[in-house]
């Protein structure tokens, strides 16, 4: 009888154990268990110090704009961000404004460049108490909607400074698989080698606050019928085929703006 109770409660015990194992399992399957966070965190720490060149974080605005106000959106857009540029009391330098024309329509993408992490305090607590806040609010009417970005440049490619070639831009934008940034950055160190014999990226950034895992890639041409030679030309490079092998197999979403600089913007 005793024999009987013991090999009853110790399957009972055996049952419980297993029971809160397959528990931690599923939580942390579903939530991460707390050494994995830890782990994913510091992991995206090392890949951003390994990758970036540390120095800037650009911020990306987007804005949707009511199609019926496009026009007068654009000189308050040009009111506000001419003004903040001019502003030596603040962080930022403003790399470029454009509208698509090719992708999500009535669409505005605004890059700014702040002093690092610092800069982007310092900038946003002063124009929230200065003058500037009145003037970007204006923009508020003309939109359907609105989102920032803050990213990191590229070490091996920093963004061009203020110049005036003409033509349009190409904003490519891929959604990586997460955990795949350094063997991006790898396979594009040696595939802009190919590239750069016919044209050079305007910029190049990862993403490290607001949507994660993205990576943009700016690029300007005289227009669309060279952008096709262009690409045509890369192919018959050696590396270029592999790094176009490499970006699909990282990317889950890839996208392709063609853009057209606004008159007041300083990459244009």
């Amino acid at each position: 009888m005793l024999t009987r109770l013991s090999t009853q409660a110790v399957r009972r015990n055996a049952a419980a154990l297993v029971q809160a194992r397959r528990g931690i399992s599923v939580q942390s399957l579903l939530h991460g268990s707390p050494e994995a966070k830890q782990e994913g965190d510091v992991q995206i720490q090392q890949h951003s110090r390994l990758v970036a060149r540390g120095k800037y974080i650009h911020g990306f605005e987007v804005h949707k704009v009511k199609p019926s106000a496009v026009e007068e959106y654009k000189k308050a857009a040009e009111a506000y961000y001419t003004a903040i540029k001019e502003d030596p009391d603040l962080h930022v330098k403003l790399t470029g404004n454009w509208e698509a024309v090719v992708g999500q329509q009535d669409t505005f993408y605004h890059i700014l460049e702040y002093e690092n992490y610092s800069g982007y305090d310092k900038t946003t607590q002063k124009i929230r108490s200065s003058e500037h806040l009145a003037t970007y609010n204006k923009l508020i009417p003309y939109l359907t909607g609105r989102s920032q970005q803050l990213c990191q440049e590229f070490a091996f490619f920093p963004t061009v400074p203020p110049r005036t070639e003409g033509g349009i831009f190409e904003l490519r934008t891929y959604q990586l698989h997460p955990g795949t940034l350094l063997q991006w950055e790898h396979a594009w160190r040696k595939g802009i080698e190919a590239r750069r014999k016919f044209v050079a990226p305007a910029g190049a950034w990862f993403s490290q606050v607001g949507r994660l895992h993205q990576v943009h890639h700016l690029w300007q041409y005289p227009d669309l019928q060279t952008r096709k030679e262009t690409r045509e030309k890369a192919w018959q490079l050696d590396g270029w085929s592999e790094t176009v092998t490499k970006t699909a197999e990282y990317s889950a979403v890839m996208d392709a703006i063609v853009l057209e600089p606004l008159s007041f913007s300083p990459l244009k």
